[in-house]
């Protein structure tokens, strides 16, 4: 038997207050609204991101910045931004920005963080948190120090279908959760097999792995937030495809602190025949079948019937974290992805692939 439940996305807006308190190095800083500057107004931010700073109550995008001032100027001009900038500097130190968003590869994730934050301006960050543990470490401790909050971009942590999961293990609706298991299998893109262009996610200085930090991070840090900070975990990374450098396939054994134990498996130079995206948590009553990347129903297996969940995504699909950042900014909210919880992210990347990089 199979039973379709819809889902429906929060895309409610609500009336804000515009007066913040945010706790900076040795002051307190009344901010009327959050005005953003972003740093690297790339691809991710066209309609994954960068619209949402303008419709979320409270908030506006004010500046954006990429090296390439005409791309910026571009950027700027299609989605009503005031001003862009090629450097920087001119939005951590511009005294009419609040909030930073960098959106560069995460080679330069701490360099920018760092210095915003000890600007005063708090930091909403790209997933990865950054290119390696030891910079991620540097990141929070700054935030700590000065006071200043340092947010992550993974935001699945705020979206329907992955709330949908998280709602039926702790309602016990698959009984108590035994283990996770999850695959993410592709063939590898033309662009990579060739080269044609300076791809960043294949040089671990920018990315700080290969394609495996930029997309087993979501994956990760989702199961971070379904079942508690990892406490033990092996992994093994390979190069079996020879189109690059870096790792291809990966495999990696865990055991959460709250004893549910998982392993994963990550092939980007696959034959298309083997192509998966797929999530699977069993327990004793029943499993929950998810896809990572994929806009598909959450499935429900469970006495015999297949239950789907399908549920609708917000347009822009960070529009429902940069709220929750935004909340939490007006003292009115928690956000559920702060530097505290994404660390542990890039920790237990770099313990699955560190021998590899030995």
């Amino acid at each position: 038997m199979l039973v379709i439940i819809n889902i429906q996305a929060n895309n409610v807006m609500q009336n804000f207050s515009e007066t913040i308190t945010l706790m900076a190095s040795r002051k307190t800083i009344m901010l009327k609204r959050i005005k953003w500057g972003i740093i690297g107004c790339g691809n991710v931010t066209e309609v994954k991101s960068g619209p949402a700073f303008n419709k979320v109550s409270g908030s506006s995008l004010q500046i954006v910045m990429r090296r390439d001032g005409s791309l910026a100027e571009s950027y700027a001009s299609r989605h009503g931004v005031p001003q862009w900038t090629n450097r920087a500097d001119d939005i951590i130190n511009n005294p009419d920005i609040n909030a930073i968003y960098i959106a560069t590869p995460p080679g330069v994730h701490a360099d920018y963080a760092i210095r915003a934050m000890q600007a005063g301006k708090a930091v909403y960050v790209e997933k990865p948190m950054a290119a390696t543990y030891e910079q991620a470490q540097q990141m929070l401790q700054v935030s700590q120090a000065t006071g200043v909050p340092l947010f992550v971009a993974y935001y699945r942590r705020t979206l329907p279908g992955f709330l949908k999961v998280k709602e039926l293990i702790n309602d016990g609706v698959i009984g108590q959760t035994l283990y996770v298991n999850m695959r993410l299998i592709r063939p590898a893109k033309s662009y990579e097999i060739n080269q044609v262009e300076n791809i960043w996610r294949l040089q671990p200085e920018h990315s700080g792995g290969g394609i495996f930090y930029d997309l087993a991070s979501h994956q990760l840090d989702f199961l971070d937030f379904l079942f508690g900070p990892i406490k033990a975990v092996f992994g093994v990374a390979a190069n079996r495809g020879g189109y690059y450098e870096v790792e291809d396939t990966v495999s990696a054994s865990m055991q959460f602190e709250t004893g549910v134990v998982g392993n994963g498996i990550w092939s980007f130079v696959s034959n298309k025949d083997a192509e998966e995206d797929i999530i699977e948590v069993v327990g004793t009553k029943g499993k929950i079948q998810l896809s990572s990347f994929k806009h598909e129903p959450v499935i429900l297996y469970k006495d015999g019937e297949v239950t789907e969940y399908p549920y609708l995504n917000p347009e822009n699909i960070q529009y429902n974290l940069i709220k929750q950042v935004v909340e939490t900014l007006q003292g009115i909210g928690n956000c559920d992805s702060m530097a505290e919880s994404a660390i542990r992210t890039n920790k237990v990347m770099h313990k699955i692939v560190k021998d590899f990089y030995a």
